[in-house]
């Protein structure tokens, strides 16, 4: 479940006015359209009037979970609202066996990480019928498998890095005195015994640990591989983050508005993808789904649009986000379950990959 917490303590609503609120959220859900009391309360199992229904929305009104759009055209849930029924009063229940084997299959584990991202994208945003939004693995993340020192120049070195994950990077980086090749193949031995199975944010974490401990007891040839392996392992971001976002079912968006200029700027705003980058990153930071409405996810120009995300995990580090962006009135139900298992079964192909 989202681990935001609404403002509205779950003790303020007795049983009935519980079973109000849901039918609201449901009908407003399904239809898209207000509620008036008179319909709530010939609904089945309401058993009373239509004036105890006007007198318990007017208290949920007041709660601010529920607003009227037009004069007497009912109510329907505002974002508090929405908030407080996805995480006090909906219940959501396991992914069914079917999808799971759907989800299993379109994620091999032989598959690129590239090609893995670009097919949990697809396949989420089939299962859904949204927009689908990953990132790519961070690169910090993922594990080192091997690495060569060569050089290039005077001050110049190539290094060659091999990922677990079966990519190989290639970096060029620049020294502050020239190496022989004698020091560069002895620093890559080095290297590789003690950092091959780390992620390459543990490399620098621990090089820069050990750069700070006693200098003038360290081996020369230790030094040597260890100011290597710090210009090699400093973390760069791409400047706008446009590589690390991927995007299926951008046309999805038009059942998220009816204002075609709104609905414009969104898939601008799409193919620039570095600008919802901040908001998935934010979402690494902490565990479980994460759900932004209305203005929350930072497009004020189309209110009723909600982001689900969720961090997915290699190695049981936190290594990227995906998520689906649509109408407020999305069917969290059934569309959070789907986030959830995407995002394991991604993770565990990224890893046994």
């Amino acid at each position: 479940m989202p681990n935001r917490e609404s403002n509205v303590p779950e003790t303020l609503l007795d049983s009935r006015a519980q079973q109000l609120f849901r039918l609201v959220v449901e009908h407003y859900i399904g239809e898209g359209r207000p509620v008036p009391s008179k319909m709530l309360a010939s609904m089945p199992d309401v058993a009373v009037s239509s004036a105890t229904v006007r007198n318990i929305m007017a208290d949920l009104e007041h709660l601010g979970l529920v607003r009227s759009p037009h004069t007497s055209a009912g109510k329907i849930p505002t974002e508090e609202g929405l908030r407080f029924f996805i995480e006090s009063v909906m219940a959501v229940e396991p992914l069914d066996a079917k999808r799971m084997q759907e989800v299993e299959r379109q994620l091999d584990p032989d598959l690129s990480p590239r090609e893995l991202v670009q097919s949990a994208g697809e396949l989420l945003s089939h299962l859904t019928h949204l927009t689908c939004v990953v990132t790519t693995p961070r690169r910090d993340g993922v594990a080192l498998k091997h690495l060569e020192f060569v050089k290039l120049s005077e001050k110049r070195v190539l290094v060659v890095l091999v990922m677990r994950d079966r990519e190989v990077q290639n970096r060029v980086i620049h020294t502050e005195r020239e190496y022989t090749e004698t020091e560069l193949v002895v620093a890559s031995n080095f290297v590789n015994q003690e950092f091959a199975g780390k992620s390459l944010l543990a490399i620098r974490e621990s090089v820069l640990e050990s750069m700070q401990s006693d200098k003038s007891r360290m081996d020369h040839l230790m030094q040597t591989a260890l100011e290597l392996a710090n210009r090699t392992f400093e973390v760069s971001e791409d400047e706008d983050g446009s590589q690390r976002v991927v995007v299926a079912g951008e046309t999805r968006l038009l059942d998220a508005s009816g204002d075609m200029e709104s609905v414009r700027t969104l898939f601008d705003a799409f193919s620039r993808k570095g600008s919802i980058l901040h908001l998935l990153d934010r979402c690494l930071e902490t565990d479980g789904i994460q759900l932004f409405i209305g203005q929350e996810t930072g497009y004020a120009v189309v209110d009723d649009v909600s982001m689900l995300t969720t961090a997915y995990e290699v190695d049981g580090v936190l290594a990227g986000v995906l998520g689906v962006v649509g109408p407020t009135r999305m069917a969290y139900k059934e569309v959070i379950p789907v986030i959830d298992v995407t995002a394991r079964i991604l993770g565990a192909a990224l890893r046994h990959g």
